[in-house]
């Protein structure tokens, strides 16, 4: 019937319960023994090496609990092999079950975190699909892996255990089940998100980017850690730095000996708080807050005396208030003033790669690295030229798919800025 009244608008619509999930609280086949034997270990190379199809591959570290990004547990699971859980401390060498599965695409939720540590254990994959890294090129808003598998399947995983420390022996079967069910259904989510790839034409974008993940080398060590030390920007002082990089150097070695998260031995909060006291008595030092957990008392001579020794350091050997030289540009905060025409053509760049970001639905920083970005406007081709700035691209590592959808737009802008 008809009427003056308007129709609701956007904001009086109801609101879109989300989609229900079913929660996923048993692995099919039931939690398996785990691995620790190499007979064990032999039983799961011939199983997993006869399976089909693509591989679940997954592996839980003791970030925040253990020094360093060892792997206490590794996970797969295959068609016609079932799930392994297998212990990398007892059985560190895992070689003969990546050789079983040479040639086998492997399935893992953010590979670049599970490779390297995988990696140590002799494990080295033919071909990766990245669900999380598919998920970022779908424009998904959500991309952690329960929210991936809700998604695609509908299934509601739990994530409760993912931060306990996984060194513990022997593991509980909570933590068993739950370590089982983040491959249960992996290579289901994979399809999916493979369909959806293919149908938004990103397919080989997306090989191309687990090939990238696939071969990355292996990170090179920062040259001055401790600048990374959480706090520091309320610390200008050259003496007050050379304090922290003291203390941080004393607690990586002491973190490294024991085999503990240095976060444990010595919180951030408390590497600055010394270096904005200069305490210079171990009284002094504990009267402080920071210093009042028995762990840190206890080894309080050791801190003072890494305070001492930076307060006694000559001028010419306190680090440098500006930070390293690196061979980077610098923030893109001082360009107006240093150098306005690499300014304007990172403000024109930027502006490219954000349209095309919403064009395709893909996050800026997958579109391409922000600090390529950032080095090719601070120090352009000469002549900037759509072949030079693609072969600059391709020089900083970006892929195929990314120099042909940026390279001739990024020189645009280049020309126009």
């Amino acid at each position: 019937m008809p009427t003056d009244a308007p129709g609701p608008g956007v904001d009086d619509r109801p609101e879109l319960a989300p989609p229900a999930v079913v929660p996923l609280l048993e692995p099919a086949d039931g939690v398996p023994p785990v691995v620790e034997t190499p007979a064990a270990l032999a039983a799961v190379v011939e199983a997993f090496g006869a399976g089909t199809g693509p591989v679940a591959v997954d592996a839980e570290r003791a970030s925040g609990y253990r020094y360093g990004q060892r792997t206490y547990l590794v996970q797969l699971r295959r068609e016609d092999a079932g799930t392994a859980l297998i212990d990398p401390v007892a059985l560190p060498d895992l070689s003969a079950l990546s050789d079983a599965l040479v040639g086998v695409e492997w399935v893992l939720h953010a590979a670049s975190q599970d490779l390297p540590g995988l990696v140590e254990q002799g494990m080295r994959p033919s071909r990766v699909f990245d669900t999380e890294l598919a998920a970022r090129l779908l424009g998904m808003e959500r991309v952690g892996l329960a929210a991936v598998v809700a998604d695609t399947l509908g299934l509601g995983l739990a994530k409760e255990h993912s931060a306990v420390d996984w060194s513990t022996r022997p593991l509980p079967q909570e933590w068993l089940r739950y370590a089982a069910l983040d491959v249960e259904v992996l290579v289901e989510v994979r399809q999916v998100l493979a369909e959806r790839l293919a149908e938004q034409g990103k397919a080989e974008w997306a090989r191309q980017e687990f090939e990238a993940v696939r071969t990355a080398p292996a990170p090179a060590p920062r040259a001055e850690p401790w600048r990374r030390v959480s706090g520091l920007h309320t610390i200008r002082d050259q003496r007050r730095l050379a304090v922290v990089r003291e203390l941080y150097a004393t607690r990586d070695r002491n973190a490294r000996e024991r085999d503990i998260s240095p976060g444990r031995v010595l919180p951030d909060t408390a590497i600055v708080a010394a270096a904005q006291a200069l305490p210079r008595t171990v009284g002094q030092l504990v009267a402080l807050p920071q210093f009042a957990g028995k762990g840190t008392r206890r080894r309080a001579a050791l801190w003072q005396q890494s305070i001492d020794r930076a307060v006694a350091l000559p001028e010419q050997d306190l680090p440098s208030a500006r930070g390293p030289a690196g061979d980077g540009p610098p923030p893109p905060r001082v360009w107006a003033d240093r150098d306005p025409a690499a300014a304007r053509r990172l403000a024109a760049a930027r502006e490219v790669v954000t349209a095309l970001s919403v064009e395709h639905h893909v996050p800026v920083e997958n579109l391409l690295q922000p600090d390529l970005l950032r080095r090719v406007c601070w120090s352009p081709p000469r002549p900037a030229t759509e072949e030079a700035v693609r072969a600059a691209l391709v020089a900083g590592g970006a892929r195929a798919w990314q120099v042909e959808l940026l390279g001739h737009r990024v020189a645009a802008a280049f020309a126009d800025a």
